[in-house]
């Protein structure tokens, strides 16, 4: 059982999944929910055989402890709990993966320890709190309408959880939005929903802390290459507030997997890796000191993979009005 010291002396949990890899640089996969067991991200339709991947269980979720001051469990404080568990792995620089409410730990991290980042990848990332591009994800939902099982989650999400009933009225309550977030509800689908259990009580530390006014800023200055992947029929976060988002990063580029929802691995797997393999191995291949290098391959490579042209335009648009995904606890 792995496990690392965080800066203030917490000892926290992570797992490794796969071999060999590609390079000495590591790939470091946060899981969303936000505050989910990382057990549902799987090995990411078979990418741990070729990046070994380092998925810590962040405070409050699995086995690592819930902290001893709240703030210490939100998002943009645990940015430090991964530059700890960078140093413990003896890393110069890392990439980080992360998915859903994941990717704002992603982003906190680029945001603070720039120099450690060799690539950053964003999975079906919320950009609300980011960007002012207007919603396109009250359309897709109205797409979906009719179909029982994703009505009955749309009401779920409109509504809230039974945050009196704990953990379990909280998972209760997650099993029943899960249909709103995939393309289709099939057998696939329902079972990968079913794994991965949420801790409440990180999920509200986890929203403790208001990032800093700055971060769109911040985010700008980024300039590790940046992957960001979407789905075309995610209806948790939409698509063009996904797109305004890679259009913030300097190196940032989107991929948007056709007949998709909010979990790519799982809904387009042969998509997601022709997405994901060519960018992380151009990131964990290049040596110190070839950051222009990297990006410029990681670009390429991208494009390759997705078929299109670099894009920075914002062609679609987020969630619907009164649904609850990211800036509460319950989100994927």
């Amino acid at each position: 059982m792995p496990n690392f010291l965080a800066p203030d002396g917490t000892s926290l949990h992570y797992d490794v999944l796969g071999g060999e890899g590609r390079g000495e640089c590591p790939v470091i996969a946060l899981a969303g929910g936000a505050a989910r067991h990382p057990r549902y991200l799987g090995d990411l339709a078979g990418l741990a055989d070729s990046f070994p991947l380092v998925s810590p269980h962040l405070r409050g979720v699995g086995r690592s402890p819930a902290p001893d001051r709240v703030e210490l469990g939100s998002f943009w404080r645990q940015a430090e709990d991964i530059e700890a568990l960078r140093v413990h792995l003896g890393a110069e620089r890392v990439v980080i993966l992360g998915h859903s409410a994941g990717t704002r730990l992603a982003i906190a991290y680029a945001a603070q320890f720039p120099r450690s980042l060799a690539g950053l990848a964003l999975i079906t990332p919320p950009a609300g709190y980011l960007v002012g591009a207007p919603s396109d994800a009250g359309a897709l939902v109205d797409r979906r309408r009719g179909e029982p099982a994703f009505d009955a989650a749309i009401a779920a999400l409109a509504g809230a959880p039974d945050l009196a009933g704990g953990d379990d009225a909280f998972n209760a309550w997650q099993q029943t939005s899960a249909p709103a977030s995939y393309a289709a509800w099939g057998p696939v689908e329902q079972q990968h929903a079913a794994i991965g259990r949420w801790y409440l009580d990180a999920a509200r530390a986890f929203f403790s802390v208001e990032p800093p006014h700055d971060l769109p800023e911040r985010v700008r200055a980024v300039s590790a290459p940046v992957l960001v992947v979407a789905g075309a029929l995610d209806c948790l976060t939409g698509v063009a507030p996904v797109q305004a988002l890679a259009a913030l990063f300097p190196a940032g580029r989107i991929v948007v997997l056709e007949a998709c929802g909010h979990f790519p691995w799982v809904e387009q797997p042969d998509a997601f890796r022709s997405a994901v393999d060519p960018f992380l191995t151009a990131c964990v291949t290049w040596p110190s000191g070839a950051a222009d290098s990297r990006r410029q391959t990681a670009r390429r490579a991208t494009h390759a993979a997705s078929g299109s042209a670099p894009d920075h335009r914002d062609t679609s648009e987020e969630h619907p009005a009164g649904l609850l995904v990211d800036p509460t606890p319950g989100s994927t």
